[in-house]
């Protein structure tokens, strides 16, 4: 048996939103149910709707930046209740028994972790992201959103949050340390406000200046243009940590050359070609290249306790869905750099019947 709920889909590759009702599956007894409130939009969202990674199933509905409040709970779980403020991710199922789901790194999964979108669950049914009113997912795969973080500001750390937080925190950013952040969007301003608020001297690097005010206010104490010279070559050898958030081809080259000795450069953006660094260049400095994927269940309830301690949430704009045409108008703006600095859903706005 199935419940419907309003969302939003994209029939086929190339094919505009559009309003549906989708079917969510009853309840097990490990299950949670959210009514969810904001989805926040993900340039993963983008490459997925538009094929551009490959292996998009359509019809599709994408969003794993959810928040919202849960609605109903199976007869087991035991860490929710009706009424909890609760967030999903990129995730919404992993074996729970493997060595990398017991050390919390679900996204590893053996078995394979089951992505919110564009995968299907053990038993075949093809997971619906959070572009829509309601979703079900077991209780090992949801987050509680503290007090203190407005459910629409949160919606984005479900993925730019975590996805920030994890390289910062496991190469050690804080007192001491400075971290420049490569690109100033969704991912970079919350890798901005996320290593400010640990301590780290942060610095934002970006093709020119147009948003060297906000990075400032955002919590960088310096901004480089990388498109001067005489600046990213007086900025060499100054930080322990590079946190690369675009997904654009760069010359890896002259980010290496910003890092100091034992220093760190980490992508979490996707750029289409490969990188490309010669060797000599990390061996000279004993300097590495690295990627971040997201974090595990733990880490993302870790950050969203940290954001509510530092009252820290993202910088947003909110959508009304109930002309799609606004959502697709969106994606051609993120894809453009043009949204401070991430745009999010309110999903009481879908409506099939609009």
């Amino acid at each position: 048996m199935t419940t419907t709920t309003p969302a939003l889909s994209v029939p086929s590759a190339g094919a505009p939103f559009e309003a549906i009702e989708l079917e969510r599956r009853d309840l097990r007894d490990d299950d949670v149910r959210i009514d969810i409130k904001f989805a926040g939009i993900c340039h993963s969202d983008i490459h997925t709707v538009r094929d551009e990674w490959g292996a998009a199933h359509y019809p599709i509905v994408t969003g794993h930046e959810i928040a919202g409040v849960v609605s109903e709970v199976g007869d087991a779980v035991t860490k929710f209740k009706v009424g909890d403020r609760v967030g999903v991710g990129c995730l919404v199922d992993s074996c729970g028994e493997c060595e990398f789901c017991k050390d919390g790194q679900e996204m590893f999964c053996t078995k394979g972790a089951v992505g919110t979108y564009n995968a299907q669950n053990y038993d075949g049914e093809w997971a619906a992201g959070g572009y829509s009113q309601q979703i079900v997912v077991t209780e090992r795969m949801v987050v509680r959103i503290p007090e203190g973080i407005e459910l629409d500001e949160a919606a984005p750390l479900l993925c730019a949050g975590i996805t920030t937080y994890s390289p910062l925190k496991r190469w050690g950013a804080g007192p001491g340390k400075k971290v420049a952040v490569v690109g100033v969007g969704g991912l970079g301003h919350m890798a901005v406000k996320l290593a400010a608020a640990m301590g780290a001297e942060v610095t934002t690097l970006s093709r020119s200046s147009a948003k060297a005010d906000d990075a400032k206010a955002l919590g960088s104490s310096r901004h480089i243009a990388t498109s001067d010279a005489d600046a990213m070559k007086g900025a060499r050898a100054s930080f322990d940590l590079i946190i690369n958030t675009v997904s654009a081809d760069l010359d890896m080259e002259q980010y290496v050359k910003l890092l100091r000795p034992n220093g760190a450069l980490v992508n979490v953006g996707l750029p289409p070609s490969k990188l490309a660094v010669n060797p000599g260049s990390l061996i000279i400095g004993n300097k590495s290249l690295s990627g971040s994927n997201i974090g595990g269940i733990g880490e993302t309830q870790e950050m969203l306790d940290f954001c509510a301690e530092h009252g820290i949430g993202a910088t947003i704009e909110t959508l009304d869905a109930s002309d799609t045409t606004t959502i697709d108008a969106a994606y051609d703006k993120v894809v453009a750099g043009d949204v401070r600095y991430r745009y999010v859903i309110d999903t009481s706005t879908i409506s099939p019947s609009a």
